[in-house]
């Protein structure tokens, strides 16, 4: 990351006009400097704790609007006096790997009340705001929205008690509302995922993969209770990524007679060779009566129909803390910024909006409609109806539920034989991942009667001979597994075409599914995919940046310049200068020269002016052909001396290991699911004809693009697609590392709307 204008110091917001909470602003302005000028915004947490409501609190440092927090969410709000503070630069620093939320969170019982809401607008009022973000569940975005529209009628009656004026009233007579969803059930319709909810489900693969070893060991049964009162959320994709053998989750009760079912699934896995059996059960399961399903009955169900040594495993609050995850913490950045500019650029006709994420864009949605539609989920559960429960939930929770069924359960049903074969092989670099969508792609090409053979080694294996026919069982273990279980090579099959036509005809090969990088058209450089299968690339960076940060504070005025993967795809240097706070990214897709180095040092030296005297400088390995690692060493070094020193990181390979994310997991099943389905339709439509496509994510939904189109758009030398989405992100890392930047080139998230067709749109998560 550069940036030419000098760098200022950071903003003493004390020195603004009178402090307050929330502010009222206009509308759109041409600069940051105009847009909420001595206006002021006020944030505040509500509900449970969710790993990443931190990092909710950062996105607005850097406009001219006086920023306030309140203390302790709704309760402070009441409460006022010193729960409701002034915010400035340094109050967000070094926050970021922190989970949990800073200014603390309370539920309040007198905010439901209308007194209650009277202190609150008094206590607004006198701090001078009318602008309010809040960060919480359904619950508090609900009393948010009450809140602003009884603002006017509050006014009126602190007139009418004499606690303010008639010139005050008219003066503050609206309030802006923005919510931000933290929540870790992810129970919030409208958007794909909530803030908190991808770290909640590492901590429970952490404990699921831990117990798995164990479980092998003794040969147990384990009932894992997670959380998800009405949401089962975290029990579906933990379940998913975890290859469990059966499932409870509100949304979906078993069918009558499942005991007998589930002891049949429990018992056919235990007579084919396997050492465990793993239940997943939400804390909210119920069956088809509305009578809950409790992990204590469940255990004493498999007991004692089954004999297996069985034990129960309750996570509780264990879910809600911990390290935020690079994926929360770049979403709740993103979505900390999307607020601050919907406030920044509402009218007093601009509706209560909430912060989505829809695919991996930014958008606003009415907060109410957000709201009714979640309640009507609970409604139609209370009255039996399911299936409409699941459709409300969104396509990708059908999805979900989908691929889980069909990539682990369908093994009890007996397959139809077709005469088609298909092949799966992995290409070019390992990544986290891979195995999760061959597991699932083997699963369905068996469920759907196809002859499945995998592949060792790439093509080389293929022009080799090293095929084999794989069973359902032989993919058993896969999903939780790093790396290439069947082997890959960067080796292009034009090397030796004529083998593998031979073999392809020897084996009567079909299809050819293929899992990887650039060689296979499947990688993020790839221009089909806006995200890949390879979150732990990003967790590994992350994690090994929050080590080297610690590393900085403790010596005090030392930078560390750190190298990462990524050949020139600069995605890994973004993100994760992004999500550990970086002060500079340089990468090969955002040119930069040798003033631009000069403008980045000379920020660092201010920086050590500062009370927060470290830093950190992110460089993609081939982003300048000449400013290499070692160079930006040397300068920042000489240019540094006196001030501050330097040291070198080169993260190397360390961000290929490691076991795959949850969100990897769930990305590989879902993928290889999908593939395997339309391949199999192919060949049922008309398997003479030949076609190559492309799956991958792309802005809002999964979509197959054909291999002929993506040669248009595709950078072949550096291996890249010819757009990036995620460049618009380093506007938000220039940002963030308090660079002087212009926010006209910020694009805001539009306004959409929920209904029963934007729910149905099929997303990655």
């Amino acid at each position: 990351m550069h940036q030419a204008a000098a760098a200022p110091s950071p903003p003493d917001l004390a020195r603004q006009a009178k402090p307050s909470l929330l502010s009222r602003v206009g509308g759109q302005a041409k600069s940051s400097k105009q847009r909420g000028r001595g206006r002021e915004t006020g944030r505040g947490a509500n509900g449970g704790s969710a790993s990443g409501k931190r990092w909710g609190g950062r996105g607005n440092p850097f406009t001219s609007a006086p920023l306030l927090f309140c203390l302790q969410g709704y309760e402070g709000l009441v409460e006022g006096g010193e729960n409701i503070k002034q915010a400035n630069w340094l109050s967000v620093s070094n926050i970021i790997q922190l989970g949990g939320t800073i200014i603390g969170s309370a539920r309040c019982k007198a905010f439901t009340t209308r007194e209650g809401r009277l202190l609150a607008a008094y206590n607004l009022v006198q701090h001078g705001i009318t602008n309010l973000c809040v960060i919480g569940g359904d619950g508090s975005l609900t009393g948010a929205n009450i809140f602003r529209t009884e603002w006017g009628g509050l006014l009126e009656q602190l007139v009418k008690d004499g606690k303010i004026t008639k010139e005050v009233a008219k003066k503050y007579c609206h309030l802006n509302i923005v919510g931000l969803v933290g929540s870790i059930d992810n129970d919030f319709c409208g958007t794909d995922m909530t803030i908190g909810t991808d770290s909640a489900l590492h901590r429970i693969m952490e404990v699921i993969d831990a117990i798995t070893t164990t479980a092998q060991s003794h040969q147990r049964t384990f009932v894992l209770e997670v959380m998800g009162r009405h949401c089962g959320y975290l029990a579906l994709v933990s379940a998913l990524a975890s290859g469990a053998d059966w499932l409870f989750i509100p949304e979906a009760p078993p069918e009558d007679g499942w005991e007998d079912f589930m002891c049949a699934r429990l018992g056919e896995t235990r007579s084919r060779g396997s050492r465990l059996n793993i239940i997943i059960i939400a804390e909210g399961a119920i069956d088809r009566n509305g009578k809950p399903i409790s992990s204590s009955y469940v255990k004493d169900l498999v007991v004692q129909r089954l004999g297996f040594d069985t034990r129960v495993t309750v996570l509780g609050h264990v879910q809600r803390g911990g390290t935020p995850s690079a994926f929360d913490r770049v979403l709740s950045s993103k979505m900390g910024m999307e607020a601050v500019m919907a406030l920044l650029e509402a009218t007093p006709d601009t509706p209560a909006c909430v912060v989505s994420l829809s695919g991996n864009q930014s958008v606003r949605l009415p907060l109410m409609e957000c709201v009714q539609v979640t309640k009507e989920v609970q409604k139609a559960m209370d009255e039996k109806r399911f299936e409409e429960a699941i459709q409300l939930r969104g396509r990708h929770t059908c999805a979900l539920t989908a691929a889980a069924v069909c990539a682990d359960w369908c093994c009890l049903s007996p397959f139809r034989q077709t005469h088609f074969s298909l092949a799966i092989l992995n290409v070019g670099a390992p990544a986290a991942g891979m195995n999760a969508a061959v597991r699932s792609a083997v699963r369905i090409g068996i469920s759907q009667g196809h002859t499945v053979y995998v592949v060792n080694d790439g093509f080389e294996g293929l022009s080799k001979g090293q095929i084999r026919k794989v069973g359902w069982h032989d993919v058993a273990g896969w999903l939780g597994r790093g790396g290439s279980m069947l082997g890959t090579k960067r080796t292009l099959p034009k090397t030796s075409m004529e083998k593998i036509v031979e073999n392809v005809r020897k084996f009567n090969i079909h299809s050819l599914l293929v899992v990887g990088g650039f060689e296979g058209w499947g990688s993020h450089t790839c221009s089909n995919s806006d995200i890949c299968a390879n979150e732990p690339s990003l967790l590994s960076s992350a994690q090994s940046c929050d080590r080297i940060k610690q590393s900085a504070s403790g010596t005090k005025r030392r930078v560390f310049i750190v190298e990462t993967m990524g050949g020139y795809c600069g995605y890994l240097s973004t993100v994760t200068g992004i999500a550990v706070g970086a002060d500079a990214a340089y990468v090969y897709e955002d040119p930069f020269t040798i003033h631009d180095l000069k403008v980045n040092v000379e920020h660092l030296t201010e920086k050590m002016k500062t009370d927060i005297q470290r830093g950190l400088v992110l460089r993609n390995e081939k982003c300048h052909e000449h400013y290499t690692t070692e160079f930006l060493y040397n300068l920042y070094s000489s240019e540094g001396r006196g001030i501050f020193d330097c040291r070198i990181n080169v993260l190397g390979h360390l961000q290929q290991g490691g076991a795959p994310t949850p969100f990897d997991r769930n990305y590989g099943t879902k993928l290889g699911v999908k593939a395997m389905l339309w391949m199999s339709e192919k060949l049922q439509e008309a398997y003479r004809k030949d076609s190559a496509c492309v799956i991958g994510l792309r802005k809002k939904m999964v979509a197959f693009s054909p291999v002929t189109e993506l040669k248009k758009v595709t950078d072949f030398e550096h291996r890249l697609p010819q757009e990036q989405w995620w460049l618009n992100l380093r506007l938000m890392l220039k940002m963030l590392a308090n660079y002087q930047i212009s926010l006209t080139e910020y694009i805001s998230g539009k306004m959409e709307h929920v209904t029963r067709r934007t729910l149905s749109i099929e997303k990655g998560f």
